[in-house]
């Protein structure tokens, strides 16, 4: 087997989980522990990525400049990455200030049927002689036939590789093993896996998907990320270890960082909770949770249902407003309900 590299999203996928308020100094103490573990990325920025920060989706506390040029300063050793999905930003306010700070990995993502538009974002990158990886999020939610047509656009546009997300963590192990095997048998650069925790297998999903080619898996420390979480990469440092399968990491750096920092991160936002059980289950962007439990106190309704009738209207990220839609009708059925019930009692 291909030694397997990691790409760390941290300090990105774990911005959901805080309400993206990361910190100047939580960026700064965490690069410069995890820069010696042999990681071959660390994205950097909110967790929608360049340009999100708003109303919508969460403010960051921090700019995306003050985020990357706080990494890039306590990097040596391991590239700089950050994530941007076209539409949050574009070329000229996010791509080229995030050049001019010596971002070296760019992951350009799209809805995963939606390939189309990351073209003109990953020329541009590969323009200026930096890596480029095309992401194709909510896999679950198109057939593996459309994922593989997909994938080979990115290709086509110049993507250094793919990196599929199971952005709800609603992959099952047989759709990871069927999807991976069948991209890395269509395209001719390395595929990267991204799995969220709401179902309990990402760390099991990230081990079947290098099994069956993948040679990069994208993860977090302590699994800190959106949800339920991503796949702990000590976790899955610790499980290749004792299978004695080849892999390009240090263990010990990345258990400094998730006690030393990620614990200071994280808090109690890391685990598998009811509700991302049922973000799992209905196939929902697993960083919907926040905005869902705030919806559900704010009309009285059960966020359970939430979540199902988003995974009925297939509700992608980006689609955050749709939540209070969602709970105000859920809401006056309620209504009409205990109506109705009222007045077949008093009949």
């Amino acid at each position: 087997m291909n030694e397997l590299k990691f790409f760390d999203s941290t300090l990105r996928d774990g911005s959901h989980a805080v309400g993206h308020q990361i910190t100047k100094e939580w960026i700064c103490e965490y690069c410069k522990i995890i820069d010696d573990a042999g990681i071959d990325t660390v994205i950097v920025g909110h967790g929608n990525g360049l340009g999100a920060s708003s109303l919508q989706v969460g403010l960051s506390l921090l700019s995306d400049q003050k985020m990357l040029i706080n990494a890039r300063k306590n990097l040596r050793k391991t590239r700089l990455g950050t994530f941007m999905i076209p539409g949050f930003g574009t070329i000229h306010d996010n791509l080229e200030p995030a050049l001019d700070v010596g971002t070296d990995v760019f992951c350009i993502a799209a809805h995963c049927t939606e390939a189309d538009v990351t073209k003109q974002h990953i020329g541009f990158v590969k323009s200026k002689n930096k890596a480029a990886y095309g992401v194709l999020m909510s896999y679950h939610m198109t057939n593996t036939f459309n994922l593989i047509e997909e994938a080979k656009k990115m290709q086509s546009y110049g993507a250094d590789g793919i990196i599929i997300m199971d952005s709800a963590g609603a992959s099952t192990p047989d759709l990871v093993t069927q999807t991976i095997s069948a991209l890395v048998e269509h395209l001719n650069i390395p595929i990267a896996f991204h799995s969220h925790n709401n179902l309990g297998l990402a760390v099991s999903n990230a081990l079947l998907a290098y099994q069956s080619g993948a040679s990069i898996i994208d993860g977090t420390i302590r699994g800190f990320g959106g949800g339920a979480g991503n796949c702990p990469l000590e976790v899955i440092t610790a499980l290749l270890l004792k299978m004695k399968l080849p892999f390009r990491g240090n263990l010990y750096p990345m258990l400094d960082a998730s006690e030393r920092i990620v614990a200071k991160m994280a808090g109690d936002n890391v685990g598998i909770d009811p509700l991302c059980v049922i973000s799992g289950l209905s196939g929902v962007f697993s960083a919907f949770s926040q905005h869902v439990k705030k919806a559900a106190i704010r009309f009285d309704v059960d966020p359970r249902d939430i979540f199902l009738e988003l995974g009925k209207r297939k509700v992608v990220g980006g689609q955050e407003d749709m939540v209070i839609d969602v709970a105000m009708n859920i809401a006056q059925l309620k209504k009409q309900d205990n109506v109705s019930y009222l007045l077949e009692s008093l009949l």
